[in-house]
Formats: structure tokens, C-alpha cells, sequence
């Protein structure tokens, strides 16, 4: 089905780069603290289902039809971003559906943020570049190659999954050790500015 030693150095390699900093764990540090770890459920969802299409496209060979239609990819990138920039300054100006507010809670739906989640996932450039250059190496070709992509596309997916739980985790304890000074404003500032940070990240990453 898929060769055992390629996959035990598969797991760690792709856990390490989940881990470090990028658009998706910085959009989950940050709604984590403006909506909680529940609500930034829906932008993981949304993430970890781009995630899997970029991976599955990237052995399919889809990614050299998106090199060869860059105007088309372009265009999603900067849709992309500059809604999250959007989404951002209000947050810094303390408005919309996404800043923190102690009196009510955050009624963004659950469709917005799946799409958050999904749209910078497949608008990454370095996350397509990843899965072109890192998946590939680990399908062989002695064995059927849906199977290895399963379980690979898998892994992938618990360790995203793993990862940004962890940072909108950490979101959310930031969030409450603000609070406790009523420091709000900065906590919509701190959110707006990670916010807008992936749409420019987005846009010309």
C-alpha cells in the first residue's frame, strides 16, 4: 500500500513544517482570539479541506495548469487577501462580526469562516510549491498510487489539524490574559494586525 520507512519520514518532516509560523496557523491564532477555538473550528474545516485539494492536485498534475494560467491564480490571491485586509482593519478599528466585544459574542458565520479557511489554503503559492516539490518523492511507483496518496494526504491533515489547534489555542490564552487588564482594544489591534498580516502575506507571498 505505501512504503513504511517513506512514511515514517514523511510524518515528522511534514509535522515540522505544519508547525512553523505560516498564513494558516497565523488566521488560526487570530480568530482564536477574537472568536474562540470552537467557532475557529469551521476555519480549520474550511483550511484542511484546501489543504487536501492542493495536495491531491499537486501529484494529479493540476498545479502545472495553474503555472500555465497565472493571471487566474493571481486574481484568487488577491480576492483572497485583500478580504482578509478587510476583515483586518476592522478588527484594528474595533468592527465587524470578527472584533472581540466582552458584551456579546462574534455572530460571523460559520460559511465565512470555512471559506476563510479554504480560500488561503488554495491561494497559498508556497503551500502549492510545497506539495509539488515534497509529495511526489514519497509516491512509489512499485505500489498503487490512490492508496499512498490517502494516506498520505492524511497525515497531512492531522498535523494541520494538530497545529492550528494549537495556535488558535494560544489565541484564545492571549486573549484572556489581555482581559484581564481590560485591555480590548489592543486585543482587536493585536487580531486586525495578524488578520491583515495573511491577506498581504497572501497577496504578494
Amino acid at each position: 500500500m505505501i512504503d513504511v520507512a517513506a512514511l515514517a519520514v514523511f510524518i515528522p518532516t511534514f509535522f515540522f513544517v505544519s508547525i512553523t509560523p505560516g498564513m494558516c496557523m497565523t488566521l488560526a491564532m487570530s480568530l482564536g482570539m477574537s472568536i474562540g477555538v470552537r467557532r475557529t473550528l469551521w476555519m480549520m474545516i474550511g483550511e484542511l479541506l484546501g489543504v487536501a485539494t492542493v495536495a491531491v492536485a499537486a501529484v494529479l498534475g493540476v498545479a502545472s495548469v495553474m503555472l500555465n494560467y497565472p493571471d487566474a491564480f493571481a486574481i484568487l490571491k488577491w480576492v483572497g487577501g485583500g478580504y482578509l485586509i478587510y476583515i483586518g482593519v476592522n478588527m484594528w478599528r474595533a468592527k465587524g462580526k470578527m472584533s472581540i466585544n466582552t458584551q456579546s459574542p462574534s455572530d460571523v458565520s460559520r460559511q465565512s469562516l470555512f471559506t476563510q479557511g479554504f480560500v488561503t489554503a488554495i491561494a497559498n503559492p508556497k503551500g502549492w510549491a510545497f506539495m509539488i516539490s515534497l509529495l511526489p518523492p514519497f509516491i512509489s511507483v512499485q505500489h498503487a498510487v490512490a492508496p499512498q496518496l490517502l494516506v498520505l494526504v492524511l497525515v497531512i491533515m492531522v498535523s494541520e489539524f494538530v497545529c492550528m489547534l494549537a495556535y488558535a489555542t494560544g489565541g484564545k490564552s492571549l486573549r484572556l490574559f489581555l482581559a484581564r487588564g481590560d485591555n480590548i482594544k489592543w486585543m482587536n489591534r493585536i487580531a486586525g494586525s495578524l488578520m491583515g498580516l495573511v491577506g498581504i502575506w497572501l497577496i504578494f507571498g
